[in-house]
């Protein structure tokens, strides 16, 4: 089998500084209050092409391991640590033109490697509730959400930076300037998705910049508020807001996100304007959980993101992300709980979303679309499987401009504590 190069994407001078502390200052919360966890995911991934030109569908499966160690800090005012994660995809079936799931890299002559592995690492600092970090990251924020759903994470490439010393907020500043998708061994150029042909394909930025805020103002009251730029492309502003709390008989939670985006520098992607304001109501009530939601495409263009990360957006989902210029969409999902019958670690969502007066790219024709997802999901509760768990996940999606497309995975995991 070929191995693709492991390849590791942090300073080896930073590294080495933290590394040489640890023989001029105690290290035993450094050993003491080190982890590791290995984590496994095994997916099989089926999107069959209802209509349209082109490759008729997408099948694959493939197995991913992700080792996470974490050290603690060693002591002194300023602590020092090294954290790395080792991540290794193995192809089980894949070829014969079903390539492009994003399970497995694509080759040049359109094949797929037997393996591929990468290395990150990144040296912390930390001073009281202070810490700095550089080097590999799977960011969850608002303007950037690396994707987690294949065999191995996105990683974004940079510092970041996070703050909570005061009661109830929280701060963070990053600067990103590489990404290695999900489906690759090579760290490139940060780039904008242009799903739909929203915007030119191919576009790259040296960084991207970010500040932001998290209050939590009572409590089940949480603000957010998130400044982006990458550069010469655009920058965005986020403001969010979720609450949770008892109503009646069951729980209330409410999800309100609005995001204003503009081109900005030298606009190399051209015209940026989207206004994006979401929202998603929800309601508990034994094992039952109901839920609403509305998003709405405000603006001269679509939304924009990064390239292989996940748009932090409501309706966005299992295949579609509903995020096209002047397209208003709603959703309505049902979820349940078996805990309630007394099967514990079984779980049931189905989900609908209909999005409508799409602006269609290239003309002056507005479209429709919809999608319905299912999932069933198991995890197991004792025994020598203690906590493997299992995912069926379907999708049904139909558009007037997009490819028809059905659309299966079956997700087997599991997480390991080693220390």
């Amino acid at each position: 089998m070929r191995l693709t190069s492991v390849r590791t994407h942090l300073p080896v001078q930073l590294l080495g500084m933290a590394i040489s502390s640890l023989s001029s200052v105690a290290y035993a919360d450094f050993i003491e209050d080190s982890n590791a966890t290995l984590s496994t995911t095994n997916i099989y991934f089926n999107r069959d092409f209802r209509d349209g030109e082109g490759q008729n569908k997408r099948e694959e499966w493939g197995q991913g391991f992700l080792l996470d160690m974490h050290s603690g800090f060693t002591e002194g005012t300023v602590g020092m640590g090294v954290d790395a994660m080792g991540m290794l995809g193995i192809k089980l079936d894949s070829g014969g033109g079903r390539t492009g799931t994003d399970l497995l890299p694509v080759q040049d002559d359109g094949g797929t490697p037997d393996q591929f592995a990468r290395l990150g690492l990144t040296a912390k600092f930390k001073v009281s509730a202070t810490e700095l970090r550089y080097g590999s990251h799977i960011p969850e924020l608002p303007v950037i959400k690396a994707s987690t759903s294949h065999l191995l994470p996105q990683i974004l490439e940079g510092g970041m930076l996070t703050s909570s010393e005061w009661s109830g907020l929280k701060l963070t500043g990053a600067r990103f300037n590489r990404a290695v998708d999900r489906a690759s061994t090579n760290a490139e150029k940060i780039a904008l998705n242009s799903k739909n042909k929203r915007y030119a394909g191919g576009i790259t930025a040296d960084h991207m910049n970010i500040a932001g805020a998290e209050y939590e103002f009572t409590k089940g009251i949480n603000g957010s508020y998130y400044y982006a730029d990458v550069q010469d492309i655009y920058r965005q502003h986020y403001f969010g807001l979720t609450t949770n709390h008892e109503l009646g008989p069951g729980k209330f939670s409410s999800d309100l996100r609005l995001s204003l985006s503009k081109d900005s520098g030298s606009a190399k992607a051209g015209e940026v304007d989207n206004q994006a304001l979401q929202a998603m109501f929800s309601y508990s009530l034994g094992g039952h959980k109901f839920g609403l939601g509305y998003q709405d495409m405000g603006g001269d263009t679509g939304f924009t993101y990064l390239d292989g990360s996940d748009p932090f957006l409501i309706n966005f989902v299992q295949i579609n992300d509903f995020a096209n210029a002047g397209e208003r969409s709603w959703q309505a999902r049902y979820d349940y709980d078996f805990s309630a019958l007394g099967i514990p670690g079984l779980s049931f969502m189905s989900r609908y979303l209909s999005g409508e007066d799409a602006r269609i790219a290239g003309s002056d024709k507005r479209g429709s679309e919809w999608e319905r997802n299912s999932e069933i999901r198991y995890v197991v509760q004792s025994g020598p499987l203690k906590n493997v768990n299992i995912r069926l996940r379907n999708a049904t999606f139909r558009s007037q401009f997009a490819r028809n497309a059905d659309e299966n995975r079956i997700i087997v995991g599991y997480s390991l504590p080693i220390w």
